[in-house]
């Protein structure tokens, strides 16, 4: 327990520091001539997305600051999305509805959307966005701002998340917390290695060449996690890739309830590790880490062992710690931190029951078989 306690203080104290150094957008300020001149395209995949598509489109529509064409992709859908964009949209000449073709051999659905759309674009800025999140209206501009300004080729200011329901409390905060604990972010911007790399695609920008230069999202087809496949594609090929802070550019409900957010983790945490031998690695660090220092201080109250119980609290303490800054500083609820045992414990179940579905070939998104 003495070793878990100094290794979770160690990730709180390096979470504290990628806090400080984690890019963000800048203010907005009156564009440069070239930024005047650059084109963004938004591109945004649907499939069964009428419940909650409206108010993504209405914000991008309400975008100030930049001039952009927003292309959206109906990839099969079945519950007339289409059509709530096409009335979110009204008569905006902005606005392009792409029927999708049908998903080739080979492809997941979304690298296949995504592709077709950044085929279509007419942008040299290409920037994808998921449905469920809502962007400020100066986001977008900012955006491309830290792009051109921090030099990237590819960036993705991670939205805030927001959460609702005890489930979501539990374990969308670990999205934030996983990389700003685990994650050198400097080092990961300048390395090419594949393993430091983080990426969000529910919003994500890149210059137009570079992500063709790359080979785009066809280069990530098969790949469940496509959203940091395509990054590492990028680093791969010498372009600056990185996460970002972006907490008020844009909000996002992943998930409306528990059977969404189980079936959603279900399809990708088995390849979130890079492997299985990567998921279960990771998933006994986590539960040393931070769900056995909890159990050794219960232990040691119980079985009137100081010693155990106040290293086993002090490394519970450190955890909480950790989340706690990533919390802070990603817009999460700071009361949600003392329950970071439980949400690891939750988060090794599911990693668990991902893993098991792989193997069954029974893991299912939106219709779709994920094999």
């Amino acid at each position: 327990m003495v070793t878990a306690f100094f290794a979770s203080a160690a990730l709180a104290i390096h979470a504290a520091v990628n806090a400080r150094l984690l890019r963000r957008p800048p203010a907005l300020v009156p564009p440069t001539s070239s930024q005047a001149q650059r084109r963004l395209s938004v591109l945004l995949p649907v499939r069964d997305e009428a419940q909650r598509v409206s108010p993504c489109v209405s914000a991008l529509l309400a975008s100030r600051g930049v001039d952009f064409e927003l292309l959206v992709l109906d990839d099969g859908s079945r519950d007339g999305t289409a059509e709530v964009v096409r009335h979110a949209a009204g008569d905006d000449r902005r606005v392009r509805v792409l029927e999708g073709q049908p998903l080739p051999r080979g492809w997941l659905g979304k690298p296949h959307a995504c592709q077709q759309l950044a085929e279509a674009a007419g942008g040299d800025v290409l920037l994808f966005v998921d449905a469920d999140v809502v962007v400020a209206p100066d986001g977008l501009a900012r955006t491309v701002a830290l792009l051109d300004g921090a030099g990237l080729d590819l960036v993705s200011p991670y939205p805030r998340q927001l959460v609702a329901t005890a489930a979501e409390r539990l374990l969308q905060p670990l999205l934030q917390w996983s990389w700003l604990t685990f994650l050198p972010l400097r080092l990961a911007e300048r390395s090419r290695s594949p393993s430091l790399c983080a990426a969000n695609g529910q919003l994500l920008a890149c210059h137009a060449t570079a992500y063709r230069a790359a080979g785009g999202h066809a280069a990530v087809r098969g790949e469940i996690v496509e959203d940091v496949a395509l990054a590492r594609r990028f680093k791969a090929h010498g372009y600056r890739a990185t996460v970002a802070d972006g907490t008020d550019v844009a909000t996002c409900r992943m998930y409306q309830d528990w059977p969404e957010l189980r079936d959603g983790y279900t399809k990708s945490l088995w390849a979130a590790f890079g492997s299985t031998g990567g998921a279960v690695g990771v998933t006994a660090l986590l539960t040393w880490l931070y769900v056995l220092p909890p159990a050794a201080a219960v232990t040691g109250v119980l079985q009137r062992r100081p010693s155990l119980a106040v290293t086993g609290t002090a490394g519970y303490l450190a955890g909480v710690a950790g989340r706690m800054v990533a919390a802070h500083r990603t817009g999460g609820r700071l009361l949600d931190s003392p329950a970071h045992p439980v949400s690891v414990a939750a988060l090794a179940w599911l990693t668990l029951r991902s893993l098991r579905h792989h193997r069954a070939g029974t893991a299912t998104w939106k219709g779709r078989v994920i094999a």
